[in-house]
């Protein structure tokens, strides 16, 4: 029996040393979010001190920053958020249950990573402003070349037109989630829903020309509080996304109705569908669900990620329900509290 209890000692110091010795931060709590243990990470991440900081609240110890508010949101994981010891140190946290209604909070030091993502963006948003000159010349000068001055030439000449002016949108779309990725806050304003969804709709009537049946219900009769420019470039991306991806004669139908938790602005469509596979990553730079019709219908792959992009800066998200040869539908959800009274002025 003593042998015994001697292995589980030993086994239970191993687990111990294990945990005290991993990389990420620590920090056990009882069923009263009182700190029950902590490793070594934590001190050096969070400046918590063992065993001074034992029997603590954490939310108490932590409550300052950007960590402490995290804390008190009671969400389950921040991607990123500085450290309390240093600012500088980006922590990826994430609450883990366990027991009877006890808690591990994990940080993991991502600094590198971001420090990775942050020159990613300096590279997309530089080479994207250094493509954009000569690609404005380049299109200037095909402006100038007369198709019908070289009969034989005109096919290359128009196809020339085409791609010039595709890749100028792809550089246009780069430079705006460029600008949205560094954004932590646009700036906000009550947005009159009833013009926006009128130009929406003939924005959709032009790009058509007549080969789809198209629909507006605004059954909402709210305003939206929030970016005006960013959100009719998504809310007009998810429609021209509908008439390039639906057959002629299809239908599509643009709402804009109250819902239980606040408002939704959606698009349907009798288009191709997407497969259920594809459609947690459609919000991805550049990701194709058919490369071939991608190509032939003259989409850039960004404009999701440019949606996605602006419904978090304004706290909404946005839903997919697509099925193969029936059609999709893209759903951007906001809550109450960013809805306005229609006609209102009030912040």
């Amino acid at each position: 029996m003593a042998s015994r209890a001697r292995r589980l000692a030993a086994q239970l110091r191993d687990l111990r040393d294990a945990a005290a010795a991993f990389p990420d931060a620590l920090v056990l709590l009882d069923d009263n979010g009182r700190v029950r243990w902590i490793n070594r990470a934590a001190t050096r991440l969070l400046g918590l001190a063992w065993p001074h900081d034992r029997g603590v609240l954490l939310n108490e110890r932590l409550h300052d920053g950007a960590l402490g508010e995290w804390l008190r949101s009671g969400e389950a994981r921040a991607e990123d958020i500085a450290a309390p010891v240093d600012a500088n140190i980006r922590l990826n946290a994430r609450w883990i249950a366990f027991g009877q209604n006890q808690r591990v909070l994990r940080a993991r030091d991502v600094s590198d990573l971001a420090h990775l993502e942050q020159v990613r963006r300096d590279f997309v948003a530089n080479v994207s402003h250094e493509l954009r000159t000569p690609l404005t010349v380049i299109h200037g000068y095909l402006e100038l070349l007369d198709p019908q001055d070289v009969p034989a030439l005109a096919p290359v000449l128009n196809e020339m037109r085409v791609q010039s002016r595709r890749m100028g949108q792809i550089v246009e779309d780069l430079l705006t989630l460029s600008r949205l990725e560094m954004q932590q806050h646009l700036p906000e304003e009550q947005v009159p829903m009833a013009p926006m969804l009128a130009s929406i709709y003939k924005e959709a009537q032009a790009l058509s020309q007549g080969r789809h049946r198209i629909s507006l219900d605004n059954s909402a009769h709210v305003d939206l509080f929030g970016s005006p420019n960013d959100l009719h470039s998504a809310f007009s991306n998810l429609v021209s996304n509908a008439v390039r991806y639906t057959p002629t004669g299809g239908t599509i139908a643009i709402r804009w109705q109250r819902t239980p938790e606040g408002a939704e602005y959606s698009v349907a469509d009798t288009g191709y569908g997407i497969p259920a596979e594809h459609l947690a990553r459609l919000t991805e730079r550049f990701y194709r669900v058919s490369s071939s019709r991608s190509r032939a219908t003259g989409g850039t792959g960004l404009g999701l990620s440019i949606v996605k992009h602006v419904l978090n800066l304004h706290g909404a998200h946005l839903a997919i329900e697509s099925e193969p040869g029936k059609g999709s539908t893209f759903a951007c959800r906001f809550d109450a509290a960013r809805l306005r009274e229609a006609g209102s002025e009030h912040a």
